[in-house]
């Protein structure tokens, strides 16, 4: 190569280098704040928020080049909660991903301004917290965590999988409305079952197991299911047959499990940041119910209760724990 052509090419090489950094350089990174309801060291908490970067990544956001996640995890605690949702707003992130209703409350108590998407809020609604599902208006949009027919379903299912039941308690949060509706469909349905039903407290549920032919379910809660080890065991000793709301809850050793695939939510709900992220706004995008419902046994602990798993019911699982 002549000299003059080699200084030619560096030179024109030179000034395109800063070019090129301006240009990275100028690229904005945007804020997302990450609210998960869960410990951090949460295994479902942590599939979830898997879920949502990967998905986000896919729409090319990618932590650390264009976007930053500040993420803050509840595990439940609700002082705790409270300070995360102030040191959010402060951030003032571009939107924020808020996991449940015990995030996503504190996070409105702070800001009404903030693009907020939501996910696994059972009675959106009803909390105050969207106008509509159909029109959300506001700043707030999302996932609701379930249909309120899902609630007559957990029943149906206690009843196959232990037709002796004859009575059985629901454990609901009272702090959240979505409690009391999914309690009312349960109680619709228990007359054409046979099946006595009443709401109550996790303290209550030894005095209730000492007589027979009782059976127990656990309603949508992010509290229910941070204290899911403690409610997993008390349905093992007092050998109650119990149908939850969530796999973890099998996945810790309970009998059956009917709800939302919670992953897929966060998933869908990428989606909506994305699209928050280039201009869409919150009131817009309309509030979406699951799409993916999964049905989770533990053969084990079936096995340990005494039940033969009906295979008509073996056969709808979408997974069978062994």
């Amino acid at each position: 190569m002549r000299r003059r052509e080699f200084i030619t090419l560096v030179g024109g090489a030179a000034a395109a280098w800063p070019l090129a950094a301006r240009a990275q350089q100028s690229e904005r990174v945007r804020r997302i704040g990450v609210f998960m309801n869960t410990a951090a060291d949460d295994p479902a908490g942590q599939a979830r928020l898997l879920a949502f970067a990967q998905t986000l990544a896919q729409s090319d956001w990618t932590d650390g080049r264009n976007v930053r996640m500040d993420i803050r995890w509840g595990a439940g605690d609700a002082e705790r909660i409270r300070r995360y949702a102030a040191e959010l707003v402060a951030l003032a992130p571009d939107v924020i991903l808020a996991s449940g209703t015990t995030t996503l409350g504190p996070l409105r108590q702070v800001s009404r301004t903030v693009p907020t998407v939501f996910t696994g809020v059972g009675d959106a609604v009803g909390a105050g917290f969207v106008d509509s599902l159909a029109r959300p208006g506001g700043n707030a949009t999302g996932f609701i965590s379930f249909e309120w027919s899902i609630s007559g379903k957990w029943l149906e299912l206690l009843k196959e999988i232990a037709p002796g039941v004859t009575r059985a308690v629901v454990l609901r949060d009272t702090e959240l409305s979505s409690g009391a509706g999914q309690f009312a469909v349960i109680q619709a349905v228990a007359p054409s079952l046979r099946v006595e039903v009443k709401p109550v407290n996790v303290g209550t549920v030894a005095a209730f197991a000492r007589a027979p032919n009782g059976g127990l379910i656990t309603s949508g809660s992010s509290w229910l299911r941070s204290n899911r080890d403690l409610i997993v065991k008390l349905a093992a000793r007092h050998k109650l047959p119990a149908v939850y709301y969530d796999r973890v809850f099998v996945d810790s050793g309970g009998l059956i499990s009917y709800g939302p695939d919670f992953v897929d939510q966060f998933r869908r709900a990428a989606g909506y940041v994305d699209r928050i992220l280039k201009g869409e706004k919150p009131a817009d995008l309309p509030v979406q119910a699951p799409t993916k419902y999964e049905l989770v046994i533990n053969l084990k602990t079936a096995k340990a209760l005494g039940f033969d798993v009906p295979p008509s019911l073996l056969a709808r699982a979408d997974e069978v724990i062994e």
